[in-house]
Parts: C-alpha cells; sequence; structure tokens
C-alpha cells in the first residue's frame, strides 16, 4: 500500500476535519483530510485559523504603549433592514440640506456628518431578497449564488494591517449572531452579541489560573502550527510548481499567525485597563431591540476609549418580531415590506426613528471625550447605513449612509446618481487609506473616494 493510501486511509479513520488548502492536480486526488492525518489533531482549518476569537489567536503585541499622536478608529454599523429613505433623504442636496425626521435625532452633529445617497454595490442580486447583507463590507457579487464565495471584508483587511497594536485586532459585534465581518477566505466572523461578556472581554482580568489556561492555549496553537507547518513543507516538495505556489502563499499565512500568536503572551498578561462603570446585565427581553443598541453602542465607546481596538464592525439586525416600542404593534420585517400603506409605514417610522436616536446618542458620547485636543469621534470615522436601498422591495441600489467623524470636512447632503450608482467601495478605498492600509482598489471601486467627503487639508 502507498504511503499515500495509508494517510487516505488513517484520515477517513480519525475523522479529521476538511483543510482548505490547495487542490493537488494528481491521478488521484489528494484528500484535504490528509495534510493533517496523523497529526493528532482533531479539527483544524485554515478559516478557523484567520477567524480566532480574539480571547486566543488575535491579540497582539502594541507597537507603543504611548502615541504622540491619536490613532486612527473606523466604526461601520449596517441596519440589515434598511430606512424608509423618503423620510431620511432631504429634498435638497448641499450644506443646507433641510432636516428631515431622521435627521432630526442628529441635529446635534449636523457639522459632524455626511449624508451620502446613490451609492452600492454593483451585482448584488443574491439568493434571496436579504443576501446583500453577506457583502456590505466586501462587496462580493452574486451572494448565495451557485459557485458564490464571499471575499474579505473591509474591517479584516484594515485589522491585518493595524491589528497587532491593540489587545483585540477587531471587534465583529451584532444583534443577532450574524456578522459583517468576513475572513480573507471568505469565511464569516460570529458576531458577540451579549454586552456583559464584551465587558468582561476588555475590562475584567482573569484569575491567575484562566490566566495560565490561556497561555497553554497559545502554546497549543503554536504546537499546532509547528505541526502544520512541517506537514505543508513535505507537502510543497512532492507536488508541482503551481501547486507549491499556494503551499508557499499557505506557509506565508502560518508564518503570520505564528507571530500573532507569540505577541498574543504579552496581552494575556498584561493588566486590561480600568474603566469607571459596572459590568452591564444583558438586556432581558428579546425583543427589546433598541436598548440592545444602546448597551452595545455604550461598549464601543469605552473599546475605543481606552485603545483595545480600533476597527469594529456592528450588524443591526431587524427582527421578524414586534419590538418594544411605544406605538409599534407589528413585526419589523413585515413592516419593512410596507408596501407603500401608510399605516405600516407611520409604524416604521416609529422604529427607524428609535435607531436614529440612539445614534445620535452614541456620536454625542464619543464627542464628550477629549483625546489630544479633540473628540474622540474627531479621531473615528463612523458608517452608519443599510445594504438596502428600498427595503420593501428588497432593493439593493442608493443605500442610505451616514458617515460621522474620522476628521472629515462635514455639514452636507452629497447625492450620488441614483440610477447610475457610484462604486460603493470608492469609499472603502479612502476609508483603508485613512487607517493606513496602502491599497488603491477594493471590490469594485473606480476610485479612491467619493465625491462630497474630503479630509481636511
Amino acid at each position: 500500500m502507498t504511503d499515500q493510501l495509508k494517510l487516505n486511509r488513517q484520515a477517513r479513520a480519525s475523522g479529521v476535519s476538511a483543510f482548505p488548502l490547495v487542490h493537488i492536480a494528481k491521478s488521484r486526488p489528494l484528500s484535504r483530510r490528509t495534510f493533517l492525518a496523523g497529526t493528532g489533531i482533531a479539527s483544524i482549518g485554515l478559516p478557523l485559523l484567520e477567524a480566532m476569537s480574539p480571547s486566543i489567536g488575535q491579540r497582539a503585541l502594541a507597537v507603543a504603549a504611548e502615541q504622540q499622536q491619536s490613532p486612527k478608529r473606523f466604526v461601520a454599523m449596517c441596519a440589515t433592514l434598511g430606512f424608509h429613505t423618503p423620510s431620511l433623504f432631504p429634498e435638497t442636496e448641499g450644506r443646507d440640506f433641510e432636516l428631515t425626521p431622521y435627521l432630526e435625532k442628529l441635529a446635534d452633529h449636523r457639522d459632524q456628518i455626511t449624508l451620502l445617497s446613490g451609492l452600492s454595490h454593483p451585482q448584488q442580486q443574491g439568493n434571496n431578497g436579504h443576501a446583500s447583507e453577506l457583502t456590505w463590507l466586501t462587496a462580493a457579487q452574486r451572494p448565495g449564488l451557485a459557485g458564490f464565495k464571499n471575499t474579505v471584508s473591509l474591517d479584516q483587511l484594515i485589522a491585518q494591517q493595524i491589528g497587532v497594536q491593540t489587545r483585540y485586532p477587531y471587534l465583529a459585534l451584532s444583534t443577532s449572531g450574524r456578522s459583517m465581518s468576513w475572513t480573507s477566505n471568505g469565511v464569516e466572523i460570529p458576531g458577540m452579541t451579549s454586552p456583559s461578556k464584551l465587558f468582561a472581554a476588555l475590562f475584567i482580568d482573569g484569575t491567575a489560573d484562566e490566566i495560565e489556561a490561556e497561555m497553554n492555549g497559545l502554546r497549543r496553537g503554536k504546537s499546532i502550527l509547528d505541526t502544520i507547518g512541517g506537514r505543508a513543507r513535505e507537502l510543497q516538495r512532492t507536488v508541482g510548481r503551481r501547486d507549491q505556489e499556494k503551499v508557499d502563499e499557505y506557509l506565508t499565512a502560518v508564518r503570520s499567525l505564528e507571530k500573532r500568536l507569540l505577541q498574543s503572551e504579552d496581552w494575556v498578561r498584561r493588566p486590561k485597563p480600568h474603566v469607571d462603570a459596572q459590568r452591564p446585565t444583558d438586556v432581558a427581553d428579546k425583543n427589546d431591540a433598541i436598548a440592545k443598541q444602546r448597551l452595545l453602542y455604550d461598549l464601543i465607546v469605552m473599546a475605543l476609549q481606552t485603545d483595545s481596538t480600533r476597527t469594529i464592525t456592528y450588524q443591526l439586525s431587524g427582527m421578524n418580531a414586534v419590538p418594544a416600542i411605544p406605538g409599534v404593534s407589528n413585526d419589523w420585517h413585515g413592516l419593512s415590506h410596507h408596501g407603500k400603506d401608510p399605516e405600516k409605514i407611520s409604524e416604521l417610522q416609529k422604529i427607524e426613528q428609535a435607531e436614529f436616536e440612539v445614534l445620535g446618542e452614541f456620536l454625542t458620547k464619543l464627542r464628550a471625550i477629549e483625546e489630544n485636543g479633540k473628540s474622540l469621534l474627531d479621531h473615528t470615522a463612523v458608517m452608519f447605513g443599510s445594504n438596502l436601498g428600498n427595503a420593501s422591495a428588497h432593493d439593493w441600489h442608493n443605500l442610505p449612509l451616514v458617515v460621522a467623524g474620522g476628521g472629515y470636512a462635514h455639514g452636507a447632503y452629497v447625492a450620488h446618481d441614483a440610477t447610475d450608482n457610484t462604486p460603493l467601495s470608492n469609499l472603502y478605498v479612502e476609508f483603508a487609506q485613512r487607517m493606513g492600509v496602502e491599497i488603491d482598489q477594493f471590490g469594485s471601486s473606480t476610485a479612491a473616494g467619493v465625491r462630497g467627503l474630503n479630509r481636511p487639508g
């Protein structure tokens, strides 16, 4: 029996999970399980390694504990059931735009926001009307259809570049457990939903036993990588040139992760920052969507203020239930498909006005925190919007987007062509460059930046 057959048989017997490395073109295809056979690893995959939870795999040593300049931050928040845009978009473009019912909730921050319309990702028709939420931060096309594989999300691209500078390279938060964040292998990173658990991760130091257990986990991770790296190098000597290049790319990823694991050891032993706040209690009412949003907003502010992370995503999912909001008696998802029914629109407006109200509270808190002579909002680019332009029709064109803070010249409504939309990815290139990521293209971008959003001087 050949060594290849032995390895395949061992893999089938051990039940090792599939490892998405490369496809090796041989007369008898090499099982992906073969690669880990005999290593003693029960279950592992590259997406798991790239998307390790921040408690183990993606903490890293800060480049400098003290910084002369305030770091830049980025927060992206997507309301997946969209907004009733006639209640958001003004009639007048420019700096003299009128305050619509939703913008009234942001009136105190008029000088720190830019409202954008006429942007979208192309080819977002998917396997269902809500599939575009999968690609809001990736710009991958035809979400959920046959052959679809997602691409890296903007926040993860940024985290890959600057994540080593903070305890947590990123935070992926959610009201539902879904997430806007996707690894470079197109794997969704689950969203954290519990404010209580998030607070503990950010600000509560573990016991000596817990710290040692975490250190053991890190050591085990390095041991696994040593084993995988050795097997990959063996494999590299037996395959053709094209597959050797693919294995080399994989080994580069392994070495990068090894570096992050080494850096993580320092963070495990460092005390977490102290905040003058008590650990919050999670919202008991599962239908109190606004209270959940408000509580996670508060945690986002503290995470940014303590420089625990500089990249955050927050998926604001709706629900197939009646939200606990006065005057609302129908389920949220059903109201989003209002079909222009005035009574449904009236209830939907109450929900969405509440969303903009807590967004206004969030911006107020960021503005109230001074950092090196400016506000925390000045150092934080906040993008708040949706993957749907008309949720009632599942239309993914003409997306509603509010950009706040970040040092941009704000105070205007900028209406791009509502029919021939500007690529939303153009905006993402600008956000990435602001965060220090040297790219000139992302997704379907055709330029770096969009009309109407400029950094001063």
